[in-house]
């Protein structure tokens, strides 16, 4: 059997060793100075030799202190190279900011996919209805909803998306019906709260609906929009990136019927710088 040093103390000598200062080697290593001249001390006890020369504020290694150093140094470099060559490989962290609304609508259902093809990966989603600023280090990409043309930033679409004002059928059933556009003033009107508002502008001027006549009640996020249309408080503006599964379900409906619109540019940009 091998009869060989403690750990705690070589690292005490090997860190003592390199900065010639039982101090800093405590610092390095998180300990008190005199730990690290304990564990020294024990270490030149069992091997029978003296590795420094103490001196009123310095220390100095003894020639057997030298020669030990290098081998220390030697064989800790061999263990870490070691180590790293059967450790796992470490997974990369990606953060990703984004609208709650679009994580648990699209991107949450295709995560076990992503997962599958990029196992080394590691995703963190932080929802955020901010533009973060991504050369700061506050994501390392950004997934926002617009038309895209935001300054200081790259964007790319992700993501095309169509609206049209969707409703609960248990609205459509309490009334007042909706059959034009107009009939949109006898109810209120779902906001998700944004910088610059896009959705009802821009379906109001090419529908010619008069906007600034509506009832309209202002909510932070889309899921609580989606949740308020569902439970009949009101008129959504349905994204259908994300509300597909529900019109098909039948949970929401598009009163006006037709195609939905699609403004130019609007949808999901991927921002990276």
């Amino acid at each position: 059997m091998r009869r060989l040093p403690s750990l705690p103390a070589l690292r005490a000598f090997e860190a003592a060793g390199r900065h010639l200062s039982f101090r800093r080697a405590a610092a390095e290593l998180l300990v008190t100075p005199s730990a690290i001249s304990h564990q020294v001390q024990r270490l030149e006890q069992e091997l029978g030799t003296a590795l420094f020369v103490r001196k009123t504020r310095a220390i100095a290694l003894t020639p057997a202190g030298e020669r030990y150093l290098d081998g220390v140094r030697r064989a800790f470099d061999l263990l870490a190279e070691e180590t790293r060559a059967v450790r796992a490989p470490e997974r990369a962290v990606l953060r990703v900011s984004l609208l709650a609304s679009f994580a648990t609508h699209w991107l949450v259902p295709r995560l076990g996919r992503f997962a599958a093809a990029h196992p080394e990966i590691e995703l963190r989603l932080e929802p955020s209805n901010a533009l973060v600023d991504i050369g700061g280090g506050e994501a390392d990409l950004a997934i926002r909803y617009g038309t895209g043309g935001w300054p200081e930033v790259e964007a790319t679409l992700l993501l095309a998306d169509r609206i049209a004002p969707v409703v609960s059928p248990a609205l459509l059933d309490r009334g007042p019906p909706i059959a034009a556009p107009a009939d949109l003033l006898r109810h209120t009107l779902l906001l998700s709260y944004a910088r610059e508002p896009i959705e009802w502008p821009a379906w109001s001027a090419a529908h010619g609906f008069d906007l600034a006549r509506a009832r309209t009640l202002m909510l932070h996020d889309y899921n609580i929009v989606l949740e308020a249309a569902l439970a009949g408080q009101g008129v959504a503006m349905g994204r259908h990136a994300l509300i597909g599964e529900k019109l098909r379900g039948g949970a929401l409906v598009e009163p006006l019927g037709g195609p939905p619109f699609a403004p130019p540019g609007l949808g999901y940009w991927l921002v990276t710088r």
